[in-house]
C-alpha cells in the first residue's frame, strides 16, 4: 500500500491530520490542473476533488499511482463543472469547445514574458480535452499510459491526441503572435514557455 493510499484510508476513517498531509502533498499539482481552466472557481474545484477522493472509496483499486487516480478524479470534477456551462446556447463539449469559448477575456494569471502570455492563451484556445492532455503531459510529466488511465482512454489514442494537440497549439501561437519574430521566439522555445507558466501556477 502506498503512503498516499494509506493517508487516504486514514482520512476516510476520520483522521483529519492524514487528510491535511494528503492535501498539502498534492495541492500544488491539483491547483495547477484547474488554474488555467476554471478561473476564479479553481479553489472550489480543488476542494471538490479531494472530497470526491474520500467519497469514492471503492473506485481506487491501486492499479495506477494515487497521483494518476487523483488527476482522474479532478478531470471528472472539471467535466461536471463544464456540463453546467453553455456556449452560444449549446451544451459545452470538451472535444469541441475551449475555455476561451466560455471566457474570452485574458486569464487573470500574471506571466513574466510576452511569449508565456501567448502560450497561456494558446492553451486556453485548445478544446478542453486537448488542453487537459497537453498540460498533464508537459506540466505533470505523465506518460501516455498514465494519462490514459486518468482519462479512461487507450494509450495509443492519448499518443495521437498529444501529437495533434501540439500542432493545434502551434497554430494558435502563430495566430496570437504580433509579428514573425515573436512567433519564432515563442515556437522555438515553446517547451520553455510552458514550463515557465507551470512555475507560476497553484500558489497557495
Amino acid at each position: 500500500m502506498s503512503e498516499d493510499f494509506a493517508l487516504l484510508e486514514a482520512w476516510r476513517s476520520g483522521d483529519g491530520p492524514a487528510g491535511e498531509r494528503l492535501f498539502d502533498g498534492h495541492y500544488e499539482a491539483v491547483g495547477r490542473f484547474f488554474r488555467n481552466k476554471s478561473g476564479d472557481a479553481f479553489e472550489d474545484l480543488v476542494q471538490q476533488t479531494f472530497l470526491a477522493c474520500v467519497e469514492s472509496r471503492d473506485k481506487f483499486e491501486q492499479r495506477s499511482s494515487f497521483r494518476t487516480y487523483l488527476f482522474g478524479v479532478a478531470h471528472n470534477v472539471l467535466r461536471t463543472h463544464y456540463r453546467k456551462k453553455r456556449v452560444h446556447n449549446d451544451r459545452f463539449e470538451a472535444q469541441e469547445h475551449s475555455v476561451h469559448d466560455l471566457s474570452p477575456r485574458a486569464s487573470t494569471m500574471l506571466v513574466k514574458r510576452a511569449e508565456e502570455e501567448i502560450t497561456l492563451q494558446a492553451l486556453r484556445r485548445l478544446p478542453l480535452e486537448d488542453q487537459v492532455i497537453l498540460e498533464l503531459y508537459f506540466w505533470e510529466d505523465l506518460r501516455a499510459v498514465d494519462i490514459g488511465a486518468a482519462l479512461d482512454m487507450p494509450e495509443g489514442t492519448v499518443r495521437t491526441k498529444i501529437r495533434r494537440a501540439r500542432i493545434k497549439l502551434e497554430t494558435f501561437v502563430k495566430e496570437l503572435s504580433a509579428d514573425d519574430a515573436e512567433m519564432t521566439r515563442t515556437l522555438t522555445g515553446l517547451s520553455d514557455w510552458v514550463e515557465g507558466i507551470r512555475g507560476q501556477l497553484a500558489r497557495k
